[in-house]
């Protein structure tokens, strides 16, 4: 998989994003029932570290969070200290396949506006978690609330995918039907095992549904499952 073009997002993230708060929180339950203390995992769009830091403090030994924003990363190493956190723009990740154990993916899906974008990371993910491994999606769903709704029907013209739209502090952000995530996953090797679906605040300080995906790393060939939780 050769390196994407930079994201049309990234400068938000090296200014304005780079300040927020995260807000996607651990289901704790969901995480140890799947990942076991001793996997190897990966935080891939970590951010500042606020979940690697989390999952190390709850007895996580072999956490990396990656990111592609230097801003985040250099305020990951601030707030936490000694986490191994790593900048990383493109693609191949410097990790060999079937590095990890598990994977996360919190809440990066939605700041990535573009379907080649959101296949390329999936995709590498799938490269890099062991078959048997899991990747834990916690991301955000077509929301039905009128305030939505008019965000999509505002900018589906302008960028041509119903769910994207734009936030007054320059952010672009993307939700996705349930069903164009679970594509993704299966593209890439990943098989369903648990959905869940619970209310979380937002970055600008709204709240919205969040669906959380629990998906296996299937071997080459294996047909996929589904289910949900």
């Amino acid at each position: 998989m050769g390196t994407p073009p930079p994201h049309a997002t990234d400068g938000f993230w090296e200014s304005t994003g780079a300040t927020k708060t995260f807000t996607h929180p651990l289901d704790a339950e969901l995480l140890t029932e799947f990942v076991p203390r001793t996997a190897r995992v990966l935080d891939y769009g970590c951010g500042y570290g606020r979940l690697t830091a989390e999952l190390v403090g709850s007895g996580y030994r072999a956490v990396r969070g990656v990111d592609r924003s230097a801003a985040l990363i250099a305020r990951g190493r601030r707030e936490h200290p000694g986490l191994a956190l790593m900048r990383w723009a493109g693609f191949p990740l410097p990790f060999a396949d079937r590095s990890f154990d598990a994977a996360l993916l919190f809440a990066v899906l939605t700041c990535v506006p573009d379907d080649a974008g959101q296949r390329a990371i999936v995709g590498e993910l799938g490269r890099l978690v062991r078959p048997g491994g899991v990747l834990y999606v916690s991301d955000v769903p077509l929301q039905d609330d009128a305030f939505h709704r008019g965000q999509y029907e505002r900018f589906a013209a302008r960028y041509g995918t119903y769910g994207v739209f734009e936030t007054e502090d320059g952010g672009v952000f993307r939700h996705h039907p349930p069903e164009w995530l679970r594509g993704l996953l299966r593209e890439a090797g990943f098989a369903v095992l648990r959905e869940r679906r619970t209310v979380v605040p937002t970055l600008d300080g709204r709240t919205a549904e969040r669906l959380q995906i629990m998906a296996r790393r299937e071997p080459a060939g294996a047909p996929a499952e589904s289910g949900t939780g």
